[in-house]
């Protein structure tokens, strides 16, 4: 774990892994200090701002983090209906050498949790992905994928709130509201949730 210093009241933790971002995450999270006012993990560091002065109990907390442990925090775990009809669902299950009925059962039986959120509001990364669905991006990325795409990429899986471009490669869609500014909470997704895929249609 290495902490660089960002201005006076914020510190960044660099880490090796995505195990380790949540572990960081969430040990800071499960502190409750009353000093942090905002924790943002990413896919290999945590920025963790504080009121002035409050660098201090900040650091306490990441000198105990064990990152080979998580630590438990309240999360929420949420529902995605998707139906499973993506333009690159073929692609994918050529690549991992399985049928397409067993991409849409291995990427809906498993359990994920958001690791970070980013690229665009909403856009939550997804950690959890089995490893038979870990893909390449797309060689050519689409100018604009359709809000509510599904798509695989690396390790991770995702559904775009909004239409942007992209290289994922989409295996279905969601009608979910991922991102709704008139809600308290914009984002349906925050780091640290669980997330199930549900086949729909």
């Amino acid at each position: 774990m290495r902490l660089r210093r960002c201005g006076t009241d914020a510190v960044l933790v660099e880490v090796d892994s995505i195990g380790e971002v949540e572990a960081v995450r969430a040990a800071v999270r499960a502190a409750d200090l009353p000093e942090v006012v905002e924790l943002v993990p990413a896919a290999r560091t945590v920025l963790v701002t504080a009121r002035p002065g409050g660098l201090a109990a900040v650091r306490r907390v990441l000198d105990s983090v064990d990152l080979t442990h998580r630590v438990d925090t309240p999360s929420q775990e949420i529902t995605i209906p998707v139906v499973y009809d993506g333009p690159d669902l073929e692609l994918v299950a050529g690549t991992a050498g399985i049928t397409t009925d067993e991409v849409v059962r291995l990427h809906a039986e498993a359990t994920y949790s958001v690791a970070f959120c980013g690229f665009a509001p909403g856009f939550a990364y997804l950690v959890g992905l089995p490893r038979e669905l870990h893909q390449p991006r797309l060689d050519s990325p689409r100018t604009k994928v359709p809000a509510g795409s599904v798509g695989v990429a690396g390790e991770y899986t995702a559904a775009y709130p909004r239409s942007t471009p992209g290289g994922w490669r989409l295996i279905g869609r969601t009608d979910a509201p991922l991102f709704d500014p008139r809600r308290a909470a914009p984002a349906l997704l925050a780091p640290g949730d669980r997330v199930r895929f549900e086949a729909a249609g």
